[in-house]
């Protein structure tokens, strides 16, 4: 069996931190590896300590969410973040994605979600869960045209770089679509998808695949009205 995926917990809250380790710790394949109260004792601990994917809660007093993300990421090894958020507070939501975050989380999502977001951020293989990532790409899209991808090139040559069918895969990244909803998409197999989503993400310098959906909202590839469309 393969070592169990590690997380880092940070969150103000020591009420919300313990209930999400009941929750993670049960799970035999994840296993929390450290809590932490502020940004600043998070980039501390992470420091120091080897995790996979840290659940990062914004606003906390001191360093918050976004600062603690932005020095989290530029760590030699960094883990994944995992923004912790609320409909109410989408401009935090596009600081920690322009900070560098890998995906977000509704704090009030059901536990099994959060189970489902730790792992496919820890795989790669989505910016996190279908549904809640549409819905709130709805509220936070129109916002993308101002944020700033972390490691992207300009982006007209971002895109010029592209293949027709990597552009088509980028737009429907771009709109929530998993790995294996691209593939039923496209009518090919999901090791196909993960190339195409593979030279994407080095062509475009996108660090993961939350920056890449960053680049094509910035630049008007997918539009907010095309999010709609597709909910």
């Amino acid at each position: 069996m393969s070592e169990p995926i590690r997380v880092v917990l940070v969150d103000d809250q020591q009420m919300v931190r313990a209930g999400f380790r009941m929750v993670i710790d049960s799970q035999p394949d994840l296993g929390v590896v450290g809590e932490a109260g502020d940004g600043a004792a998070a980039v501390e601990l992470l420091a120091r300590t080897r995790a996979d994917v840290v659940l990062m809660d914004v606003r906390m007093p001191g360093t918050d969410g976004i600062e603690a993300t932005r020095q989290v990421t530029a760590l030699p090894e960094p883990p994944k973040v995992v923004v912790l958020t609320t409909f109410d507070l989408d401009e935090y939501v596009v600081a920690a994605i322009g900070a560098g975050a890998s995906g977000f989380l509704l704090k009030d999502a059901a536990p099994e979600d959060m189970l489902d977001a730790i792992r496919t951020v820890h795989a790669g293989d989505s910016v996190i869960a279908a549904s809640s990532t549409r819905r709130l790409l709805q509220h936070v899209a129109p916002m993308l045209r101002g944020a700033t991808p972390t490691t992207a090139p300009t982006d007209d040559r971002a895109l010029a770089e592209l293949t027709p069918r990597e552009r088509e895969v980028l737009e429907q990244m771009a709109l929530g679509a998993s790995n294996s909803e691209i593939a039923t998409h496209f009518f090919v197999s999901e090791a196909t998808v993960k190339t195409h989503v593979g030279r994407v993400l080095a062509k475009t310098g996108s660090r993961d695949r939350v920056q890449a959906v960053v680049l094509a909202y910035r630049t008007g590839l997918v539009a907010p009205a095309d999010l709609l469309r597709n909910a």
